[in-house]
């Protein structure tokens, strides 16, 4: 019991002292995940809008496919990307296996689904008489979409702040793409995986503390912003006088 509750003081004390090693590896951790939110949001916003505000068919089957990624396995993605970026894979030759580079791709992968299919719940919240509207006034295609995207841009970003959640925490992929290689593709949870192995307890606790830390702010956030959006509709639904 001693033992644990040194190892709680002492992780403390290595997050307040500006441990070099927790800290490159929350460095490290932030520059990969931020990487792949920044990427996977310029990719699958769009690609969410595409979807929603277009009709073909198969789009309700294409929808719950993508929601049905939402708890697509780490470790299957981390497969696919090995097997694809690996030595005998396709893209072997470009030789980035076991680097931040390939890590960043397989979390696109996995935010994908997350990113693409709450963009489309975030925009199905948006009356669609808002678009009828700027299209009756003149809006081009284009316009009309943005005023629909601007209205849905609290749920949007909450949509993001889900897929950096979603990628900052995940454990199976990177370690089997990314090699957990210290300082180099080592990350938090990886990190946490490999020190507790070793019976470093103290180090793992401060990273552990780190993380939740991370994923708290990212709750908050994505949780405030959904207040605003609902407040916002409230204001839009008050009568006015």
């Amino acid at each position: 019991m001693h033992a644990i509750a040194d190892a709680f003081v002492l992780a403390i004390k290595m997050i307040f002292t500006g441990d070099p090693e927790v800290y490159a590896i929350t460095a490290r951790t932030l520059e990969i995940s931020l990487s792949s939110i920044l990427i996977g949001a310029l990719l699958f916003v769009p690609l969410g809008c595409l979807i929603y505000f277009n009709n073909f068919w198969g789009k309700r089957t294409l929808i719950s496919i993508i929601q049905t990624c939402y708890s697509l396995p780490t470790v299957f993605v981390g497969l696919l990307v090995f097997l694809v970026f690996s030595r005998a894979g396709p893209l072997g030759v470009f030789g980035i296996m076991f680097t931040p580079q390939v890590m960043v791709i397989g979390q696109i992968i996995l935010i994908g689904p997350i990113v693409t299919g709450l963009t489309i719940s975030a925009l199905s919240g948006v009356s669609p008489a808002m678009r009828e509207t700027a299209i009756s006034l003149g809006a081009s295609r284009l316009q009309s979409v943005w005023a629909v995207l601007r209205e849905a841009r609290f749920a949007v970003l909450t949509a993001i702040m889900v897929g950096f959640g979603r990628a900052i925490s995940e454990v199976g992929l990177a370690l089997m793409v990314g090699g957990n290689i210290r300082g180099y593709t080592r990350v938090l949870t990886t990190a946490i995986s490999l020190e507790t192995g070793k019976g470093e307890i103290a180090l793992s606790l401060a990273l552990g503390f780190i993380l939740v830390a991370l994923a708290l702010i990212v709750t908050v956030l994505a949780n405030r912003f959904l207040r605003v959006k609902e407040a916002d509709v409230a204001q839009s639904r008050a009568p006015t006088s």
